[in-house]
């Protein structure tokens, strides 16, 4: 199967559960962000073992042989090809001088920073965003939804996992990439950059956490809501109850 259809195949699965969580939403509490714990936690056992005996060994091997400028610039690379799709998401959002920073941002990067390599837009102030059809969903009102984990990516909600796949379908520029090939090669690229640019967080989270899916489950919704929110949270009081999240409660 091709990875096109593979993604629909993903936002079919999604669109599921999200009709799935208007059940599980009528009687939603603050405590009850997580409906579906037992799934999720077998899930996530299954993601931490892929990552631990492949994953993470990948991403260590691509730390220990590639020189700390190169991969600076990879992950520059892609970040700034990622950029187009927080522009799209500021304009979604309505947020014009955010859109435009961004896309002047992409712009200096493309050009001068050598097809993104050297991130010269943050020496010069235009600093980096982080949008996504998820936020832009929950701008317009649509609910997150319960938090579920998905199978190798790991922790989302309904909501912003239906927005991932509307993210990587229409607005990852690797989408186009017309060769199999370099396509799949670029895909395995990037994936190896992020896991290596998260090993120090994987170190924190062993000596930190006595409970890790718990652990990860909360840092990942609090994270989001601050993304929504551009980092000021409102008054809980002001929240949806799905987006009231505690970050002590089980």
């Amino acid at each position: 199967m091709r990875p096109k259809l593979r993604l629909y195949s993903y936002l079919l699965i999604i669109l599921n559960l999200l009709m799935l969580s208007g059940c599980a939403s009528l009687n939603h509490t603050p405590e009850s962000h997580d409906p579906w714990e037992r799934m999720n936690r077998s899930i996530y056992s299954f993601n931490d073992t892929v990552d631990h005996y492949a994953l993470e060994p990948v991403a260590k091997g691509y730390r220990a042989i590639t020189p700390n400028l190169v991969e600076h610039g990879v992950s520059n690379f892609f970040s700034n090809l990622w950029d187009i799709k927080v522009f799209v998401n500021d304009v979604l959002q309505l947020k014009p001088v955010q859109a435009s920073a961004d896309l002047g941002r992409f712009l200096l990067n493309s050009t001068v920073g050598i097809a993104g390599v050297v991130d010269v837009a943050s020496k010069v102030g235009l600093e980096k965003h982080h949008e996504d059809i998820g936020q832009t969903l929950a701008h317009w009102g649509v609910a997150s939804g319960p938090y579920v984990v998905l199978p190798f990516l790991g922790p989302s909600t309904v909501r912003d996992g239906f927005g991932l796949g509307v993210d990587v379908v229409y607005l990852d520029p690797l989408q186009y990439v017309n060769d199999q090939g370099t396509q799949n090669a670029l895909y395995a690229l990037a994936f190896v950059d992020v896991r290596a640019s998260l090993l120090e967080a994987t170190d924190i989270l062993d000596e930190a956490a006595l409970d890790r899916y718990t652990f990860v489950r909360e840092a990942y919704l609090q994270r989001r809501q601050s993304l929504i929110h551009d980092g000021v949270l409102p008054p809980a009081a002001d929240m949806p109850d799905d987006e009231k999240i505690d970050i002590f409660s089980d």
